[in-house]
């Protein structure tokens, strides 16, 4: 099961927002977006990535809030022209698993309030960083019995 959502950065020149899809069994950021703008294009983005990069079977599910970007005409007919395998259940209820807002308060709290961006591309250089070469490869999860997603998706 995938998990979708936005969060937003501050930056000196503006918020800077990032969109992001995590698999759940892995903890994995599977696809991921960055934009000046809070729009359906940065939701849409996020989930071409993951389904580029991974590929899914049949009936992976991809969970989103109810936010006005993941209700938009754009990313459902995204979904229903592109990834006919992936089902969108905006509402469905993840009985036991928290659907959304780990990784982001991980983000912040590791990253974010760390860091004061000047600028809008110093903020997409570092979050690059934090998910793409930290999160994602080294970064231990307790709930993968403390392996980062990259060695429990080796060992799967």
């Amino acid at each position: 099961m995938w998990t979708a959502d936005i969060t937003d950065i501050p930056t000196g020149e503006g918020w800077l927002y990032l969109a992001a899809v995590e698999d759940l069994y892995s903890r994995k950021i599977v696809g991921w977006s960055m934009s000046d703008r809070i729009d359906s294009r940065l939701v849409v983005a996020a989930l071409e990535v993951a389904i580029q990069r991974e590929l899914p079977g049949e009936g992976v599910v991809a969970h989103s809030n109810r936010g006005e970007q993941y209700a938009r005409e754009h990313y459902a007919g995204s979904l229903a022209e592109t990834c006919r395998h992936v089902l969108h259940e905006p509402e469905r209820k993840l009985m036991g698993q928290r659907a959304d807002g780990f990784f982001f308060a991980t983000l912040k709290k590791e990253r974010v309030h760390l860091e004061r961006y000047q600028a809008r591309s110093a903020a997409r250089h570092g979050l690059f960083e934090y998910i793409e070469v930290f999160y994602n490869r080294v970064r231990r999860h307790s709930s993968l019995g403390s392996q980062s997603a990259l060695q429990f998706e080796q060992a799967a």
